[in-house]
């Protein structure tokens, strides 16, 4: 869910002023430490084999990996860890893929064609208020192609398959399972994720058979697919103490050129798994007073293929209770009553202090955490994660 950058003309001698600045910009970010090559090759113009559009078929496990041509992309990982009852954990990983529209003709490794964002964070329940909440952020530049024999790059994004990575930052796909992996260690408290996920459904196809609209015209839409009700297998390092937990975790990936409509100042996502086996989608587009411009989601059974899909009328969000963060000034609904076909349910958030104040890699505030479930007579009936943007000023990814 962002917005795309124009692309550039082709470069003879120099760049228009506006363009040198936002080069220059590029050419600032971090490279992080030595990593494996990538097998990408992107030239920094939309490709039609990477363009979203309704009725294409999403092929896999080609549709798992990047989509160079496509101005935005992003693989998005949450769990919760230990028991349904008692969750002790929740943990994040996103990678975000946005192609730039500079340096097309450019050449060399350190053309910023494309730029790496990612985000992870670790949600501890029962240490209080913010301290039970790390989080960090990585950024770097890629030009979108091969490493240079002998000069392994620190970051890419496969096309062929899943794997994006920046330095020891990464999630791959290994045969069926998925692998997940973030570190900071420049921190009082030093931490780590690693994550193994294994697949207990099929994946779900969003939308119209993958194709998911974000506003009233057909172009602001996304080519979005999911795999919820994965059975995860969690390693945390906190500081001195290791953890070894099990739980559920939710995988999505999307890839769009115009997601957010002009009057959209940011949205609200809820991912679910439901202790019975389904799963649940939910999200709206918001305008600058709060109404909704746009709504969507999804209601998968236990064991099927196929998905409900919602139509924008269909869903409502009402917030019933707010946190403002300390940090920031944004305020947040972190109680919300749902409506959607599958019901009337309450989104509550198991920590207020869930925000990721990620302006220096994404370049955004956001909140983003661990939530409960409830259906009509209060009980905990799912876990996942609720994702509130535009809350700090308009998205402006």
């Amino acid at each position: 869910m962002s917005g795309a950058a124009r692309p550039a003309p082709a470069a003879s001698g120099w760049l228009a002023s506006a363009q040198r600045r936002r080069l220059l910009l590029a050419l600032a970010c971090p490279w992080s430490a030595p990593g494996a090559a990538t097998t990408a090759r992107a030239d920094g113009a939309a490709s039609g084999a990477d363009g979203v559009r309704r009725g294409r078929v999403l092929r896999f496990p080609r549709d798992h990996g990047a989509h160079v041509g496509s101005r935005t992309e992003w693989w998005y990982v949450t769990a919760w860890l230990g028991p349904a009852e008692a969750p002790s954990h929740g943990v994040q990983l996103t990678f975000f893929r946005s192609r730039t529209g500079l340096a097309a003709a450019l050449p060399g490794r350190l053309a910023p064609r494309q730029i790496l964002f990612a985000d992870a964070a670790i949600t501890e329940l029962g240490t209080g208020a913010a301290g039970g909440h790390r989080h960090a952020g990585r950024i770097a530049r890629w030009n979108g192609e091969g490493a240079v024999p002998g000069q392994p790059q620190a970051v890419g994004a496969a096309r062929d398959d899943a794997r994006v990575w920046i330095g020891d930052w990464q999630l791959r796909r290994e045969g069926e399972a998925w692998r997940a992996s973030a570190r900071q260690t420049v921190a009082r408290e030093p931490w780590a994720l690693h994550l193994r996920l294994l697949p207990t459904q099929p994946l779900l196809l969003q939308g119209d058979r993958g194709f998911s609209r974000k506003g009233p015209q057909e172009i602001h839409a996304s080519h979005y697919v999911s795999l919820p009700q994965l059975a995860a297998q969690a390693t945390l390092e906190l500081g001195r103490r290791r953890i070894e937990a099990t739980g559920r975790a939710w995988l999505d990936h999307e890839w769009s050129e115009a997601l957010l409509a002009p009057e959209a100042v940011g949205w609200d996502w809820v991912g679910i798994n439901l202790f019975d086996g389904r799963a649940l989608t939910a999200f709206q587009l918001r305008r600058t007073d709060g109404s909704r411009l746009w709504a969507g989601g999804s209601l998968r059974e236990g064991g099927s293929v196929a998905a409900q899909a919602f139509a924008p009328q269909q869903v409502r969000w009402t917030p019933e209770r707010r946190w403002s963060s300390p940090a920031t000034g944004a305020d947040y609904p972190t109680v919300w009553r749902l409506a959607t076909p599958a019901g009337e349910m309450r989104v509550r958030a198991l920590l207020d202090a869930q925000e990721l104040d990620a302006r220096r890699s994404t370049g955004t505030i956001y909140w983003e955490g661990l939530s409960e479930l409830l259906d009509a007579r209060g009980r905990r009936i799912g876990l996942g994660y609720l994702e509130m943007t535009g809350y700090a000023g308009r998205l402006r990814l």
